[in-house]
């Protein structure tokens, strides 16, 4: 059993917890991902490793309540137990010194993307960290990821905080006035991976992402997660979840995650009492 250290509220709807998980904690690295399950009957979800304390024995996890299982998730207490949590899992990011480096985090991929700029920080790197939120009060770890950033800029869609627009206006700004980066990850809503890519591809600056395709099993066993990169089709649950942004089919991959989008709605309808019977878990 895997138990509840730590909760946090970090914004409305998104949520931060600590699991005891040493096994997990011992060989965790930056961009991998956890599958776990709450109760017998659960559903497994991936969610990527926003933090992790092999002293402690800890993997910390940042979710946003957005479906059924997130918003069951998000009930919990600390305390409680989880009956699976499994990892780590997908491919660590390549962490190297490659000298002046843009990490870019919409949303809740701005916990993803903590760990990622903070080994390339280790690493020697110069790391500009650029980060960004619909509206100030969803922006979360601004403060951490300060502090492992030679500078961090910030876009909020309304304007209420930083710039007035998306964390690409920003990447745009970074690409024109510093002429050389080396390599730059975008982690959030695929939307803005997709637009993280377009903005790189004209000046030639290898581009990394970490997909979040529907995913079960997380061994390469089920093929659900199947993203199509280069032409090739590749399993986000081994082969990455990290891919080359220029050369994934962005169209395909957006397709395949609005599958399920109304078997998602009904569940979390049954879950708030707001629909009738569903067999979803």
């Amino acid at each position: 059993m895997y138990r509840i250290v730590k909760k946090k509220e970090l914004a409305k709807n998104i949520k931060l917890l600590e699991v005891e998980a040493p096994m997990v904690a011992a060989k965790a690295a930056a961009g991998q991902f956890v599958i776990l399950r709450i109760d017998e009957p659960g559903e497994r979800i991936p969610l990527t490793i926003a933090d992790f304390n092999r002293e402690q024995g800890t993997i910390t996890m940042i979710f946003q309540e957005v479906g059924y299982t997130t918003r069951k998730l998000g009930e919990l207490k600390e305390g409680d137990y989880l009956a699976d949590f499994v990892g780590p899992l997908g491919q660590p990011s390549e962490i190297e010194k490659y000298g002046r480096v843009v990490c870019v985090g919409g949303g809740v991929g701005v916990a993803p993307v903590y760990p990622i700029a903070r080994a390339l920080k280790e690493a020697g790197n110069e790391v500009i960290s650029i980060i960004g939120a619909r509206t100030r009060e969803l922006l979360i770890l601004e403060e951490e990821m300060r502090a492992i950033s030679d500078e961090l800029l910030v876009a909020t869609d309304d304007g209420t905080y930083g710039h007035k627009g998306f964390v690409t206006d920003l990447l745009a700004e970074v690409l024109r006035r510093d002429g050389r980066v080396d390599r730059v990850w975008g982690i959030g809503p695929v939307v803005m991976m997709r637009a993280v890519a377009e903005t790189t591809r004209p000046f030639g600056v290898p581009t990394i992402v970490s997909m979040n395709p529907i995913m079960v099993d997380g061994t390469g066993m089920c093929g659900a997660c199947r993203v199509s990169v280069g032409g090739e089709t590749k399993f986000a649950c081994v082969d990455g979840p990290e891919f080359d942004a220029h050369l994934v089919d962005w169209e395909l991959a957006l397709r395949r995650l609005n599958m399920y989008r109304e078997e998602e709605a009904r569940a979390l309808a049954y879950h708030t009492g707001e629909g009738g019977s569903c067999r979803c878990q």
